[in-house]
């Protein structure tokens, strides 16, 4: 129990009197993956976690109420936090705990080092050193041309790992100098706060980057082997690939090393084992996961079983997506025919932002629903959304019998085309 007591912190998050939330959701991160702790109620505006072990990385408290997130770090230490907020949106976040304060800081820094210094080496032409504004730029220029704070490896483990292997391997300067080998080997050899640094995801993009990567098959089976997909490492490293790849829309890899993944024989680690489930879940021929509606419009249905259609075209989408701006009007274009067919289309938004969804679907006379609450929306892990439009259509009996990539191939499908 004294171990126990020792490792417990707990994050403690203020807000407004006129905060309107009553609900907040903490997360920890595997991967790219947030990974729900736990949920508490408001009280005295104010939110209370406590974390029973010991966790050094990446942390999110989500309030779904207002779709409003605030991210931070755990050292293992508690965690203490104010957000400031106007009508139901966070406009300012003040870390109060000197971990948090740090990191907030670093960061700082490395923005305006990233976007500001380029700008002032241009502006930095036109005026001469012995002015009083060609001074104060060298003085400017020189602050952010420099290296920040020294981090104290042993008081701050995490902010000390995660910034030394961003400079390294994603820094505008430094990322294209890192070689395959040395981002396999840092992979390989680090410690725990890999996985919940959030550096996994940009730093495997990174990799099959490097040098152009004219031969991304042998590239990927060099970490494959290297990290051994029986090991949990491994195995997670796996399943972001998997996700990059089908995100990126590369169904060649994505098919192979999700074949690799399902015939393991060894112990899958949850999860490589949430990956193979989501694509198992929606591949072709998989009877489509029910999904209840929250808020649904254009229908007295419950659910999309409920939907009763010779056939149905399912629809990821969102208000803010360009393709779907240009794809979703030549669906309407057809709409009538399909009815006519007796297919009906279930729009689902990752909007955010109620009005923006609400506007659009006006033109919509499809069914529509959203959670409203972006990328955050159940759907989009369920479902295993990776890109807006994203088409399934299913048979009378909710088999999936077409994945179209675009809405060409959904019109090619039923012949409108």
């Amino acid at each position: 129990m004294a171990a126990l007591a020792k490792a417990q912190f707990s994050v403690y998050i203020e807000s407004q009197q006129n905060f309107n939330e009553t609900e907040a959701i903490l997360y920890t991160l595997n991967g790219s993956k947030d990974i729900i702790v736990t949920k508490e109620k408001v009280k005295n505006n104010s939110w209370l976690f406590k974390y029973p072990k010991k966790y050094v990385g990446m942390m999110k408290v989500y309030f779904p109420n207002t779709n409003n997130s605030v991210t931070f770090i755990s050292e293992n230490k508690d965690v203490n936090i104010k957000i400031d907020t106007k009508d139901t949106k966070i406009q300012n976040i003040q870390y109060k705990d000197e971990a948090n304060e740090l990191m907030s800081n670093i960061q700082e820094y490395s923005q305006k080092k990233e976007l500001i210094l380029p700008a002032l080496v241009q502006i930095k032409e036109y005026y001469k050193d012995n002015t009083e504004f060609g001074t104060a730029l060298i003085k400017e220029m020189g602050k952010l041309s420099g290296t920040n704070t020294a981090i104290d490896p042993v008081k701050h483990p995490f902010i000390h790992y995660y910034n030394t292997n961003y400079n390294k391997f994603l820094s505008a300067d430094m990322a294209k100098k890192v070689s395959q080998e040395e981002i396999i080997n840092f992979i390989d050899k680090s410690g725990d706060m890999l996985e919940s640094s959030s550096l996994l995801r940009p730093v495997l993009v990174s990799y099959l980057n490097v040098g152009g990567n004219n031969n991304l098959n042998s590239s990927v089976d060099q970490m494959i082997n290297k990290l051994n997909v029986e090991t949990p490492r491994g195995q997670t490293v796996l399943s972001e690939l998997i996700d990059i790849f089908d995100a990126y829309d590369m169904t060649e890899y994505k098919t192979k090393y999700l074949s690799l993944a399902k015939n393991l024989k060894c112990t899958i680690n949850d999860r490589l084992a949430s990956t193979i489930k989501s694509n198992s879940d929606t591949d072709l021929g998989a009877v489509f996961p029910n999904y209840t509606f929250h808020s649904p419009v254009n229908t007295k249905s419950k659910t999309i079983a409920d939907v009763k259609a010779d056939k149905k075209i399912i629809v990821f989408w969102s208000s803010t997506c360009s393709h779907c701006e240009n794809e979703l009007p030549q669906l309407l274009k057809v709409y009538k025919d399909l009815q006519a067919r007796k297919v009906e289309i279930i729009g689902l938004s990752l909007d955010a932002d109620k009005n923006s969804y609400t506007s659009k679907i006006a033109a919509f006379p499809w069914i529509n629903d959203s959670e409203l609450r972006g990328w955050n929306s159940s759907v989009a892990e369920k479902y295993n959304i990776h890109a807006t439009p994203s088409y399934f259509i299913l048979d009378a009996n909710n088999k999936i019998i077409s994945k179209p990539n675009h809405v060409g191939d959904v019109l090619e499908y039923f012949k409108l085309k």
